[in-house]
């Protein structure tokens, strides 16, 4: 028997989707995919290995099992435009999770984690201009709209990241709840959420050394370990970027266009000025 989820989260990235693909994991009758992040629908090399493949992340779950998975990818336009296509062809019945961060915050946890892979190379206030993504994965209007035509909105929670971490055990059973979870979900405070700002920066030449197990075991013996931390910041961000006054009123703008049009789906006003306050008390609901 082919296996599929019973439910997807599809994003965004750096709003603590890790987190709770991990808290849905500890709980008692909810399988959750090893990877976290499969891209099956999104990635064109991923969905080429065909639906076998992805169903047999889930072989593993019992029966009964509520059967998930987290990635991010899928909510990445204009990156991945095929995915809503496959997503409905294959699992036109599973609910999704759609987890929403004040775009500002989330753009700039966005760029920390690609300046850790060195996939950008240039200031926050150069990247802004240079790399759509950054903007275009905040746009949270633009994202979930398509999913909201093809899904329906009862198939589709939306999570305020500030919620859920404020209030993270009445956010989660509203999760269960909208997964029709029949146990009693508990929220682990003790559970880190990665943080992006302590990522180290790739380095090939680096990562040669470091790994290396003979290396490893001399640095280990002989090397005090301040001296080894002072080092590690070499390839650690030292200070939260910030974004120019100018580029922080083009960004309002053009996320308050978008968080009108989110209001207007949820009736609610929330712009980026209100964003972390409202959004860290409301229960977001479709109207």
């Amino acid at each position: 028997m082919r296996l599929l989820p019973d439910f997807v989260i599809i994003g965004a990235m750096k709003c603590a989707t890790s987190t709770l693909h991990d808290q849905l994991a500890m709980q008692p009758g909810i399988f959750m995919s090893t990877p976290k992040e499969p891209c099956f629908f999104s990635n064109d090399d991923v969905w080429g290995k065909g639906l076998q493949w992805y169903s047999n992340l889930f072989a593993n779950a019992k029966e009964g099992d509520l059967c998930g998975e987290s990635s991010t990818h899928y909510t990445k336009l204009p990156t991945y435009p095929q995915t809503l296509d496959r997503m409905q062809a294959t699992i036109p019945h599973a609910k999704l999770i759609y987890v929403i961060r004040h775009p500002i915050d989330r753009l700039i946890s966005h760029y920390i984690h690609d300046w850790s892979e060195n996939l950008i190379r240039v200031s926050i206030n150069e990247a802004i201009h240079g790399y759509p993504d950054l903007v275009n994965y905040s746009r949270n209007a633009m994202q979930i709209q398509p999913f909201l035509d093809a899904y329906g909105p009862d198939k589709i929670l939306v999570v305020f990241f500030e919620r859920m971490i404020a209030k993270p055990q009445l956010e989660f059973e509203r999760i269960c709840q909208f997964l029709k979870y029949s146990g009693n979900p508990k929220w682990e405070t003790d559970h880190a959420t990665n943080v992006s700002e302590k990522r180290l920066r790739k380095s090939s030449l680096r990562d040669a050394i470091v790994l290396n197990p003979l290396v490893t075991m001399l640095r280990r013996r002989l090397v005090p370990q301040s001296f080894r931390d002072s080092i590690k910041t070499r390839w650690q961000m030292k200070e939260r970027p910030k974004i120019s006054d100018a580029n922080q009123k083009l960004l309002e703008r053009v996320f308050d266009e978008e968080l009108m049009s989110l209001s207007a789906l949820m009736g609610i006003e929330v712009n980026c000025k209100n964003f972390k306050e409202t959004a860290s008390e409301i229960v977001p609901v479709w109207q």
